[in-house]
């Protein structure tokens, strides 16, 4: 499934948004809940092993609905930068590098400044800052060659080394 197709279930009073390959585990799940499905046939149906089943189970259990869904999703990294960090960049774009692309701003931030970032993250920062836009890659023009007046006129050549007619 798309990973960006969601699904909603509504688990009490709250609401728990998870993408449908959870609704189908969900789905599944509760059929082992309700002695519907072992948990070796659900594991087979969900490509896991049975003790992942188990472990899923227990969550469903405990947490409800909302307990298939990562713990992690929604809260923000522990690796991002710190805000310091990223408002000292942007100052630096602001003043110094205000016509550059992000690849080229990353470079010269490491090089000129000692400042590590890679190249996507700085262009989600100016995107955000408003300081750069999206832009879609032209197709190349494709610029064709001028029409001969008359049938045949084209010159052909070859190009081989050796004769080809005695």
């Amino acid at each position: 499934m798309h990973p960006k197709k969601q699904g909603m279930i509504m688990a009490g009073e709250d609401i728990v948004r998870m993408s449908l390959r959870e609704l189908k585990k969900l789905k599944v799940l509760h059929a082992v809940l309700d002695k519907r499905f072992t948990q070796k046939v659900a594991a087979s149906k969900l490509d896991l092993s049975e003790r992942q089943v188990r472990r899923l189970v227990k969550s469903v259990r405990e947490f409800g609905d909302g307990g298939i869904v990562h713990r992690g999703r929604g809260r923000p990294s522990n690796r991002r930068y710190s805000e310091h960090f990223k408002v000292e960049v942007l100052k630096l774009c602001q003043k110094k590098y205000t016509d550059f692309g992000p690849t080229l701003v990353s470079e010269k931030l490491l090089e000129l400044d000692g400042m590590r970032v890679s190249r996507e993250t700085l262009r989600q920062w100016l995107i955000s800052a408003g300081l750069w836009e999206k832009r879609r890659k032209r197709r190349g023009h494709r610029q064709w060659r001028v029409r001969k007046e008359c049938f045949g006129e084209m010159v052909q050549m070859d190009g081989s080394h050796h004769a080809w007619l005695p």
